[in-house]
């Protein structure tokens, strides 16, 4: 693959790779919002431990995440570096999904904690080297903001999903509740992700004309920190992710405790679903006219606006809750397949100073930031929801303190960090041109004789 030899993606191609992305993204929503309500408030698990315990997680992540980058780039079979991974990570994922997502109580903090282990290794073991195989697809500049931004669709298509089946319960089948839910969407996950995974492996092609990564493991992670545009990236994105876990760990506590409802959530969380997965088009059609980080600045703007109309709001008010909750759906419609877009871009600066392909090294860091900040902005989000006096024990009633906190939490936190993640976004560096001019500077270096051609 060359920037100038490079033949358009077929579009089976791109469907069949970003298919796969569905079900994992339909089970990142019960993990990150619906497990840590439902273990709080149905099975009484205290908030402080609930808090701690994503941190825990992501520590051991800072160990496995490299690993699995390392020895994904460095695999050798017939069936390329990528795709033996993603289907070994499919009995990990699915037995974590099993025991999280149907619970028999009384439940153990020992027992959480090592499911989510279980979970989490195998949702690393899938990522990494998916997200490695979309930066090796295409060189060029726009058609990696479509392969993100289908995937991306994708991903809020099983979010979506998601919301859409327990309303189709609610509604027709009056089975509703949080323990309900996530049994359902844990039955579903089950039968979904071997199906769509299986065809992704055997219908996406993978590059074999790669170079190895043969660089000792000190020498490439200076190359890494020394990649101005990656850290910077990488940054902007963990104030993103950090500001949505705030947002998305206290969304339930919010619609439960501020607005009063139990079971009709999941009309307007899948309202923000589906305008994110139409507005994904719109972002990356957006990127052509003013760049891919100054479309995702947009963006986050949009939503830091949105975001304190929640402070208005009151019990009963559920569908006043649609129009902020439209716009912030439009706006987070950028959050995925923008930055995921520019990683691969940065990853190109890498190839051209180390002559290798070494993009599942770069995603592991990518995963664990990602990771970090969902856990680190959730855990934050809770232990300051229990710092403000707010009570989530099964039964508890709330003070009029408590309920502000939540609100003020809820509503005003967030947007602090998507505001940081756009100042910091605005300055990177690598636009069309830039990009176009590092990709022919690598086929150059490829075409001359010596060990990286």
């Amino acid at each position: 693959m060359t920037a100038t030899a490079h033949k358009p993606l077929k579009k089976s191609t791109i469907f069949y790779y970003g298919i796969a992305e569905l079900p994992l993204y339909m089970m990142l929503l019960p993990v990150v919002v619906m497990i840590p309500n439902y273990y709080a408030q149905d099975l009484g698990v205290s908030l402080w431990v609930l808090a701690v315990l994503p941190i825990a997680t992501r520590m051991f992540d800072a160990f496995t995440d490299p690993i699995i980058g390392r020895l994904s780039d460095r695999t050798h079979s017939r069936w390329g570096r990528r795709r033996p991974w993603i289907l070994a990570s499919v009995p990990l994922m699915m037995i974590g999904i099993y025991k999280l997502f149907m619970p028999e109580p009384p439940v153990s903090v020992f027992y959480l904690f090592g499911w989510l282990i279980v979970f989490w290794t195998g949702w690393t073991m899938f990522l990494i080297p998916y997200f490695a195989w979309a930066a090796e697809l295409t060189p060029d500049y726009h058609e990696r903001s479509v392969v993100t931004g289908f995937r991306s669709m994708m991903g809020v298509a099983g979010q979506l999903l998601g919301q859409l089946v327990p309303v189709v319960a609610l509604a027709f089948f009056a089975f509703g509740g949080t323990g309900n839910v996530l049994w359902l969407l844990g039955v579903l996950a089950l039968v979904l992700i071997p199906i769509v995974v299986v065809p992704a492996v055997l219908k996406v092609p993978e590059r074999m004309d790669y170079v190895p990564s043969t660089l000792p493991l000190k020498e490439a992670a200076k190359l890494m920190w020394a990649n101005g545009p990656l850290k910077r990236l990488m940054l902007a994105f963990f104030f993103n992710f950090f500001g949505l876990a705030m947002t998305t760990n206290l969304y339930l506590f919010y619609i439960r405790s501020v607005i009063g409802e139990e079971e009709r959530w999941v009309y307007i969380l899948g309202a923000f679903y589906l305008c994110n997965m139409l507005a994904v088009p719109f972002w990356v059609r957006l990127s052509r006219t003013i760049g891919k980080h100054r479309s995702w600045g947009v963006s986050l703007v949009l939503i830091s606006v949105a975001s304190p109309f929640y402070l208005l709001l009151g019990p009963g008010d559920l569908w006043y809750m649609m129009p902020i909750t439209i716009l912030s759906g439009i706006a987070a419609g950028s959050f995925q397949a923008l930055p995921n877009s520019m990683k691969a871009d940065v990853i190109d600066i890498d190839t051209l100073e180390s002559g290798e392909d070494r993009a599942a090294l770069f995603f592991s860091v990518w995963s664990f930031v990602q990771k970090a900040s969902l856990a680190l902005g959730g855990s934050l989000g809770l232990a300051l929801l229990a710092m403000v006096g707010f009570e989530a024990a099964p039964g508890a009633v709330n003070t009029e303190q408590g309920i502000w906190g939540l609100k003020i939490l809820f509503a005003l936190a967030p947007s602090v960090f998507f505001l940081a993640a756009t100042v910091v976004a605005w300055g990177y560096p690598i636009t069309e041109e830039r990009q176009r001019q590092i990709r022919a500077e690598i086929d150059a270096q490829r075409a001359a004789p010596g060990p990286a051609a």
